[in-house]
């Protein structure tokens, strides 16, 4: 196979549109803004209490939505004249270096793993059912004692083996005025595996417990309902927002600025080795040096591999202060097809070459192959990754601006919209029947 048909898109991209604003600039007006604490018995327009929960059993890309949620939705109600004071709740310790709005704070249960024989404990001595037990109590005491207005439940509508059901339960029993939200990546998996995962639940007990769904996503690029990933029977609940791209807060660099570098990065990195060892064996253009974020969660015999195959101006590193502020004032991009990832590359006009994960999951394949059919980015399979191709690529592209138009990127600023107009429907009317059958998948 020909260079041309290792890399899609790349060769032949198209011109589109107006190009967003001069890279780095992006930054100015995301505000990390001031919470509040509560001022009682002013349900309406007192302090907005918010939980966001994650089940995070792999990688840090769940928490890291909903991170972004947490400062979008502070910024955009303080602006509006409410304050918001919030828990993330993650399962991830490592999570808690990220920096959340004031008025914010992290509940961290005790992580799980994905294992042979389904979900175990990450580190604790106990046995699956107690670790289960003590994530379900602590996630059930948030939701008792911090009284939110709303809850954004991220990807798996009760978590890991329904350790959010009860709590859930006794919310919607207790504070019928609370809104339940389910936030949705806008890839799933592959229409037969996404069916699965439905056909385990009780639909309707879906249906009770969540007045909406929030697909971060554009349905011109693709549509999960459309694609059978999500069930007809519970389109009625759907509401596109856009992509998660612009309006991430950005924080500076973590190395000096003034030489020209490219950057790969593996997301949390527990499976990033193809990518980065990849990278690192690549000749580099003349005058670019080499940023390589291997990810907090690569294993330490993983990250040997890859400073051994380094070659002088290559520097690798576990993590940065802000992935963003490298994409940005980078000269081009390679990454996996992590959904935060891909949307903060969106809200550049870095070049980005796209190697997805291909197993167990096909969502990063379906998401890059969308993405570079609409000319957004470029996409090689991890199978035809070579040091050859991305030496090659990284030639034709380091230095240019990709326009990136054509694409609804404003997720977050809608998500406030959609928050605000569901926080003010009656109680009674939240969970109506909008007329789904016209959204069922076909």
């Amino acid at each position: 196979m020909t260079h041309q048909g290792l890399i899609a898109g790349w060769l032949n991209r198209k011109p589109a549109g107006t190009a967003p604003g001069p890279r780095g600039k992006l930054g100015q007006a995301m505000i990390v803004t001031k919470g509040a604490g509560t001022e009682a018995g002013k349900e309406r327009s007192g302090t907005l209490r918010v939980v966001l929960y994650s089940h995070d059993s792999q990688g840090l890309g769940h928490t890291r939505r909903n991170l972004a949620l947490a400062h979008a939705l502070t910024r955009d109600f303080r602006n509006a004249g409410r304050k918001v004071s919030g828990v993330l709740v993650t399962g991830v310790a490592a999570a808690t270096r990220f920096e959340v709005p004031e008025g914010w704070d992290w509940v961290v249960v005790p992580g799980i793993a994905k294992g042979p024989d389904g979900y175990e404990p990450r580190h604790l001595a106990v046995r699956r059912k107690k670790v289960l037990k003590l994530r379900s109590s602590v996630i059930a005491a948030v939701l008792r004692d911090f009284r939110p207005h709303l809850v954004v439940v991220d990807r798996h509508p009760f978590g890991v083996d329904h350790e959010l059901a009860d709590g859930l339960e006794r919310l919607r029993r207790k504070r019928p005025s609370c809104r339940v939200v389910l936030g949705l990546r806008e890839v799933l998996d592959q229409p037969a595996a996404a069916r699965r995962e439905w056909e385990a639940l009780d639909l309707e007990q879906v249906r009770r417990s969540f007045d909406e769904f929030w697909v971060y996503g554009d349905p011109a690029i693709h549509d999960p309902v459309r694609t059978g990933e999500i069930p007809g029977g519970l389109a009625h609940l759907v509401r596109h927002t856009g992509y998660l791209s612009l309006g991430r807060p950005v924080r500076r660099r973590t190395g000096a600025a003034g030489v020209p570098f490219v950057v790969t990065m593996a997301g949390g990195g527990s499976d990033g080795l193809n990518v980065t060892l990849t990278a690192a064996r690549a000749a580099l253009p003349p005058g670019f040096e080499h940023l390589i974020i291997t990810g907090p969660q690569m294993p330490k015999e993983d990250r040997a591999q890859v400073e051994t195959a380094a070659g002088p101006g290559t520097h690798v590193v576990g993590s940065v202060r802000d992935a963003l502020a490298e994409i940005q004032s980078a000269s081009a991009v390679v990454a996996m097809g992590g959904y935060n990832t891909v949307c903060e590359i969106m809200s550049t006009t870095t070049p980005a070459l796209i190697v997805p994960r291909v197993h167990p999951r096909r969502e990063q394949l379906i998401r890059a192959r969308g993405l570079a059919g609409h000319q957004l980015l470029d996409f090689c399979h991890p199978d035809e990754f070579t040091p050859r191709a991305l030496s090659t690529w990284w030639r034709e592209v380091a230095g240019q601006d990709v326009p990136r138009t054509g694409v609804n990127l404003d997720g977050l600023a809608t998500t406030y919209d959609f928050a605000t107009e569901l926080l003010s429907r009656p109680a009674d009317t939240a969970r109506e029947d909008t007329g789904w059958a016209r959204h069922a998948a076909v």
